[in-house]
């Protein structure tokens, strides 16, 4: 969270800052419409336009959790509580159809800026690099993501629709193994990395450019180079135990790790990515968070969660939770073991006799219209490094890596807790010195170390990135979790990937028969080999 950052959206709207700052979705729409109907875009506004088309899955909205997260990968990580039902492991085709639908339609918006990217004269191109780079950046971000989620999906020749020229019969994509996607990723990022080290100083021209249309790091070279290796460490550290990637993960991670000069990362919430809120009468704000966590009582603590943190003497419980209105100011988690009429009973409590169950804090999540959209964290990043170090049998580096990103995450969650103009919950005293190191030392380190880094991964993504939680779990099998089921669940346990969407299966049908047979929710992903 970068506290000096300012929003501005320009390039959108031709008129005063004033008028920029109150730009309307039709105004955005207006640029970012379906690109085939475009008729004039720019290279730099395209990269807002990439932002924008992808907004929903980063900054905090009511789409992306009521529909998507709240029945799946929530779930999956018992990130929250909530009455079990019937066959509550199969995620819905609404939330496959929506997420699917959001990532293409932010790939066909960076197809554009390819098109129109390399149709400029060569020094234009020249000029233009740095937009190409970021844009390229944060679509591999995305796209790591979806792959993570369905595994082989169309992606080299997916979006091409307007550089087709509009004709459909040319446009069907064929579909691409997850394994050689996240091999042409890694080969561009490192190139890119590389590139990075050295980049030419801006143009006075450029960089303001650059600031204005950066909605994510507001032009910040420094910062594109940290989000650029970070995502590298990420991916390379999941991909680390596949028999195709393992010998070439180590070898990348050693590199950027030990020469952090050439490669930094994102190691403080200083610099940690993200999309800042400033105004949230923008488009691009997080307004929906209210009804996405709240509704249908989606913003249930579980008892899981709940436990280890009170076990632990956890800091951030304040700040992540509130008590229920009945409980006495005791936090209590939902049990996901007991019968869904119990759950129900308990969560909704009476007039005279209110819950006691705790809910997600209102003020610091749902309530907050300035939540960050966050992309990458400093402590994901130090619990990458101390899993490296630990691997690698450097103790010291591990423990002191583990400890620093417990100790970023303590402090993110009051920064964004301040960020806040809610008071429905009353905001808690900033944790002390005394208290952090005594949640540190109740954690403790030596033993299971795997075990307490996975679960420190999970606490920090709770319900504001279940995805990248979801597939930590799957990747690293802790922490373990019991579900209720029932005799009639045609699933009984976590999905390992989710389906291809109705919609790909009707549409895209010959291309889609090379990956029919992967197409279940129980074949795991190529990384996935716990």
């Amino acid at each position: 969270m970068k506290i000096n950052k300012y929003f501005i959206v320009a390039g959108l709207c031709t008129a005063s800052i004033t008028s920029i700052i109150s730009c309307k979705k039709s105004s955005f729409d207006e640029f970012y419409r379906d690109p085939s109907k475009i008729k004039e875009v720019s290279a730099d506004k395209q990269l807002t336009g990439i932002t924008y088309a992808f907004r929903e899955l980063v900054v905090p909205s009511y789409w992306n959790y009521f529909v998507i997260m709240r029945s799946t990968t929530i779930r999956y990580v018992q990130a929250t509580g909530w009455a079990n039902e019937s066959n509550q492991l199969i995620p819905g085709g609404a939330s496959i159809q929506d997420r699917w639908n959001n990532y293409y339609a932010g790939l066909a918006q960076f197809r554009e800026f390819e098109k129109v990217y390399n149709k400029l004269p060569e020094a234009e191109k020249t000029q233009m690099r740095i937009f190409y780079i970021a844009a390229k950046i944060f679509f591999y971000d995305q796209t790591q993501q979806i792959i993570d989620l369905h595994g082989d999906i169309p992606w080299s020749q997916a979006g091409m629709l307007s550089t087709n020229n509009g004709d459909y019969t040319t446009s069907y994509a064929k579909y691409d193994k997850a394994e050689d996607i996240y091999k042409t990723m890694l080969d561009d990022l490192k190139t890119i990395s590389t590139e990075l080290i050295n980049f030419p100083t801006l143009s006075t021209g450029i960089a303001s450019s650059f600031k204005i249309q950066d909605l994510i790091n507001n032009g910040d070279v420094t910062l594109w180079r940290k989000y650029c290796n970070s995502l590298r460490l990420r991916m390379l550290t999941r991909v680390s135990a596949a028999p195709n990637f393992s010998t070439r993960a180590n070898q990348e991670l050693g590199e950027i790790i030990n020469n952090q000069s050439n490669y930094p990362l994102t190691l403080t919430n200083a610099d940690n990515i993200d999309i800042d809120i400033f105004n949230s009468g923008t488009d691009i704000n997080a307004k929906g968070f209210r009804e996405g966590l709240e509704s249908w009582n989606a913003n249930i603590a579980g008892k899981v969660m709940i436990d280890h943190m009170l076990d632990k003497a956890d800091p951030r419980l304040p700040f992540i939770f509130e008590p229920g209105e009945g409980a006495g100011g005791k936090f209590i988690g939902l049990d996901q073991s007991l019968p869904s009429s119990q759950q129900q009973t308990l969560i909704a409590g009476t007039t005279a006799n209110p819950s006691k169950i705790a809910i997600y804090n209102r003020s610091t999540y749902s309530r907050n219209e300035f939540f960050p959209g966050l992309i990458i964290t400093a402590s994901e990043i130090n619990y990458l490094l101390a899993e490296y170090y630990n691997k690698n049998g450097n103790n010291t580096a591990a423990k002191a890596a583990f400890e620093q990103g417990i100790k970023q995450s303590i402090a993110l969650f009051p920064a964004i807790r301040a960020l806040s103009t809610d008071n429905t919950s009353t905001a808690a005293a900033n944790p002390t010195d005394a208290q952090i190191n005594a949640y540190i030392t109740n954690i403790g380190w030596g033993s299971n170390n795997l075990q307490l880094i996975a679960t420190q991964k999970w606490l920090h993504f709770n319900v504001i990135q279940p995805m990248q939680s979801w597939a930590e779990v799957r990747r690293l099998n802790y922490p373990v979790f019991t579900f209720r089921t029932e005799v009639s669940d045609k699933q009984k346990t976590v999905p390992a990937r989710w389906n291809i969407p109705a919609t790909e299966v009707n549409l895209n049908g010959t291309n889609y028969e090379a990956v029919k047979a992967n197409d279940n929710l129980d074949t795991k992903l190529f990384w996935d080999v716990n």
